[in-house]
């Protein structure tokens, strides 16, 4: 095997690793945060969290498997990135690790509220439990808006605006990633204003994009992989 065709292999061994990570990244999110429901949405919480405290612990670690392969797909894509613009590629990155960080923080919340469920079915007249798990409540709901929504959407339209000047994928995948950064861009302000909710039906029109893009890109990194055969290689203005 020559160098030429040694590359090519690595190429392609990296875009499946990455499109593999989206997908494992997309299915850990939804089951995580679906099985955080009795701590979540359930006005028994407090109660609850105790009961179901190891199926809260296993949608944790599904969102600890997210956070890894978030920031595994930021590992993948720097390189590529980085040989059209490194200061792009940079500022992927970091975005991708403060959705991360955002993500983990929320995941401690949640985890939190089983310790105070535990203290709370041994004294259930203190109204300070329910007090310290609004709060806690709320620090999730915040870290969801900020973290999956407002980070997610700066940091993909910077990759797929690298794609789209690059051409590392099609043209109108990546133009896709840029208008589905901008939607959920947008749902995260408009959450963070009051003005829709996360779990609404405008919220989830304005995730639907940025979730087909992101499966669209991992079925086409695990098919064909990057396109790497362009002549031009250029850093980007």
């Amino acid at each position: 095997m020559n160098y030429s065709n040694s590359i090519i292999k690595n190429d392609k061994k990296n875009a499946l690793t990455a499109g593999v990570f989206y997908i494992i990244a997309a299915i850990t999110s939804i089951i995580g945060f679906k099985l955080y429901d009795p701590v979540l949405n359930n006005p028994d919480y407090l109660i609850l969290g105790e009961k179901y405290a190891n199926q809260i612990v296993l949608g944790a670690f599904f969102e600890l498997i997210l956070v890894c392969t978030a920031i595994g797909t930021a590992i993948m894509l720097y390189p590529y990135l980085k040989k059209y613009n490194e200061s792009w590629a940079i500022g992927y990155v970091c975005f991708r690790m403060l959705e991360a960080v955002f993500i983990l923080i929320g995941t401690i919340s949640v985890l939190a509220l089983i310790n105070l469920s535990i203290l709370y079915n041994t004294e259930p007249n203190n109204h300070n439990f329910k007090t310290i798990g609004a709060v806690l409540q709320a620090v999730h709901s915040w870290t969801f808006i900020l973290g999956p929504n407002f980070m997610l959407g700066v940091n993909t339209f910077i990759y797929s605006y690298v794609f789209f000047k690059s051409n590392l994928i099609p043209k109108k995948i990546a133009l896709l990633g840029m208008i589905a950064a901008v939607l959920i861009f947008i749902a995260a302000i408009l959450e963070m204003f009051g003005v829709i909710l996360q779990i609404s039906p405008s919220g989830i029109l304005l995730a639907l994009p940025i979730f087909s893009y992101e499966m669209t890109l991992a079925i086409l990194l695990v098919v064909k992989g990057f396109n790497t055969t362009e002549k031009k290689t250029h850093k980007l203005e």
